[in-house]
């Protein structure tokens, strides 16, 4: 069963085509990542699948109704507390309780009161993953989440997404520009060139992964090569 499935995705802005007959499919708890080198559309994609952006045509574009995006910045509304933020346009009766559930799933039980701004970067991002959460999406929309996280709360952030992914198994498309990223979180990484799907490649390394992993170093190798980025190998 597919979560995803388009087929002849085009998208343009003015005479200069970004998606020219893009082919996707995501099964159910599929987890895919994203690739492309800046401007080649890969977030243009994800608005369209969220339902942000109509100026496209397609041959099928079918995906849930029950879908969730969290963007590189946080988005929290400074003016409500946590636990608002993480229930906002929620139609649950019982809307405290479902904050502290989402709350406790991203480790920040002890936040829920708290005004977004006295939150660090780290801590924000979490609130968006449990406001995405508290929806509990079919399909789950990342668009480069931890870009402007430092390295060691990266980490961190890949290990708590990768945790709460094995939990609820949603579908999930991350948009990133982090090669290594994409084989830590993904089960397929995929590259967007040209307007199309250009590479199209499946992990199967078991959870937790290990980078210095000789399979997962060739893969990497390969998807920078596609992205254009030359290596030299003493």
């Amino acid at each position: 069963m597919s979560a995803v499935r388009i087929r002849g995705l085009r998208r343009s802005f003015g005479a200069q085509p970004v998606l020219d007959g893009v082919d996707l499919t995501i099964g159910q708890g599929e987890f895919v990542a994203l690739l492309g080198r800046s401007g080649t559309g890969k977030s243009t994609l994800l608005r369209i699948l969220a339902g942000l952006d109509d100026g496209y045509t397609a041959d099928e574009l079918a995906r849930p109704d029950s879908l969730a995006v969290a963007f590189q910045e946080p988005r929290l509304f400074p003016w409500l507390r946590v636990w608002r933020n993480v229930t906002f346009n929620l139609p649950d009766a019982d809307l405290r309780g479902v904050a502290r559930a989402a709350l406790a799933e991203v480790e920040l039980s002890e936040k829920e009161d708290a005004w977004p701004l006295t939150l660090s970067g780290g801590q924000a991002q979490r609130v968006s993953l449990a406001r995405a959460l508290a929806r509990r999406p079919e399909l789950l929309l990342l668009d480069e989440p931890f870009g402007a996280l430092d390295a060691l709360t990266r980490v961190s952030m890949h290990q708590l997404v990768d945790r709460l992914w094995q939990r609820h198994r949603p579908a999930v498309l991350m948009i990133t520009h982090d090669v290594e990223e994409a084989l830590t979180l993904a089960d397929r990484v995929l590259v967007l060139d040209g307007g199309v799907l250009a590479a199209d490649l499946r992990v199967t390394r078991d959870r937790p992964r290990r980078l210095d992993d000789p399979e997962l170093r060739a893969a990497r190798d390969d998807l920078l090569g596609l992205l254009g980025v030359r290596l030299q190998h003493s």
